[in-house]
């Protein structure tokens, strides 16, 4: 796969049959990156539980922080890394551990070896994305605020805004 580009369908189809979000590096700092995409996430529906070892036991935004993903203890659809490059190698090896479906590298976040890792394992992966933005870009929210999308169409967006949540491509969730 080319982890330069990604088509609106493997990213859409990705959120649409994601349910579970664990990430790694939440923050409970309100103005961290890793606090305001884990706050809209959760206002779009998804679960997303935090990892961030100096939290564990704590919450942030309501839901139990964990110090590790083999201490979640249930199913988890996407590991998101919200952590530096090179330390997505052991989140990623954690992620297969734990039966994760997607390993999703926040922007900055890249891993060569850690995507083919992940990829061997038959995990999806994205790398060098947020999928809050992509989230907003996909369902037209992006808009919204005056940000180009890069999608200029008539036809409703490939994410459905809250209410008709996920809906990605004839994909029922």
């Amino acid at each position: 796969m080319n982890h330069d580009s990604y088509s609106d369908a493997y990213i859409g189809d990705i959120l649409a049959r994601s349910r579970t979000i664990a990430m790694v590096g939440a923050s409970a700092n309100p103005s961290r990156p890793s606090y305001f995409a884990m706050k809209y996430l959760k206002q779009k529906g998804f679960r997303v539980i935090p990892v961030n070892p100096g939290q564990a036991g704590k919450e942030i935004l309501g839901e139990k922080v964990y110090a590790s993903l083999d201490a979640i203890g249930e199913k988890v659809d996407i590991v998101d890394i919200f952590r530096a490059s090179d330390s997505a190698l052991d989140v990623t090896r954690d992620a297969i551990k734990i039966g994760a479906k997607v390993v999703w590298m926040q922007l900055g976040v890249r891993n060569v070896e850690a995507a083919r890792l992940a990829e061997e394992a038959g995990l999806q992966v994205v790398m060098n994305r947020c999928p809050k933005i992509e989230y907003g870009r996909l369902s037209g929210e992006l808009g919204w605020a005056g940000v180009n999308s890069r999608r200029l169409s008539a036809k409703r967006p490939l994410l459905a805004p809250k209410g008709v949540q996920h809906r990605v491509l004839g994909v029922k969730a």
